[in-house]
């Protein structure tokens, strides 16, 4: 048998590459970016990383302990453009500067997002300072979230919360019924509405509210697809999930 050895050509431009690292728990974040981008040239990869409940400061700062190693198993010794922490309280939670530190140590390349630091981008994009918040933490991590807005220099003019411990059973939550809550949230003096949580189904249902209560409607997994496709250069001609991509 004669064995003939054949030269091999590569690929000489590659898709810009996202990493994105999902809770163990979250039903939702996945799909949101899939709908999005699935009509662009981005190649997507995603770990997941353990985490703990009750949903708590401490057990979201724990959590954080291992984006390290989960950074590192997402294309092992090869480039990412964008590395995506999709966790809202836990970023609040565990500092963001420490996040990115973390991340950078197995991707030292990568831009780097989170929904709570792409939330603040996109707002200050749209000239926004008065804003509604909602999340579906308990009071204290709602609490934390309201306080970090604050933080930033944002006026938060109304709040309200489901109060949910468990992040499996925020991504139960019936999107019909998200809907019909948010669409009745006081909105007095807000310039927008902030629904915080990448495990909510809140994106689907953005451009209904925001026809609904004549405002901009920001979510996590919105504010942080834009972001991340900022940093790779690929946010243009989206439609259908809400006014902050007609920003562009």
């Amino acid at each position: 048998m004669q064995s003939i050895k054949i030269q091999p050509k590569y690929n000489i431009n590659t898709n810009p590459r996202i990493g994105l690292i999902a809770l163990a728990s979250d039903f939702m974040i996945e799909k949101d970016f899939i709908n999005v981008i699935k009509e662009k040239n981005i190649d997507f990869f995603v770990n997941r990383i353990e985490c703990y409940n009750p949903l708590t400061s401490e057990n979201l700062i724990k959590m954080s302990e291992k984006v390290t190693e989960v950074t590192k198993d997402i294309l092992p010794d090869q480039k990412i453009d964008c590395v995506v922490y999709g966790c809202t309280s836990g970023t609040i939670a565990a500092g963001y500067k420490a996040i990115e530190k973390k991340i950078k140590l197995a991707k030292p390349e990568a831009k780097v997002t989170t929904p709570s630091t792409a939330a603040i981008k996109a707002l200050k994009k749209l000239n926004i300072k008065n804003i509604s918040v909602f999340t579906p933490y308990s009071k204290k991590l709602n609490d934390d979230v309201v306080e970090y807005f604050k933080k930033e220099n944002f006026n938060v003019t109304s709040n309200s919360y489901f109060d949910i411990e468990s992040d499996f059973d925020i991504g139960k939550v019936d999107q019909n019924y998200l809907y019909n809550v948010l669409s009745k949230v006081e909105l007095n003096g807000a310039e927008a509405l902030f629904v915080s949580c990448t495990a909510l189904p809140v994106l689907q249902i953005i451009d209904k509210l925001e026809k609904k209560l004549n405002k901009v409607v920001l979510s996590s997994n919105q504010a942080l697809i834009w972001d991340t496709l900022e940093n790779i250069g690929k946010n243009n001609s989206i439609t259908g999930f809400g006014k902050l991509f007609n920003s562009n």
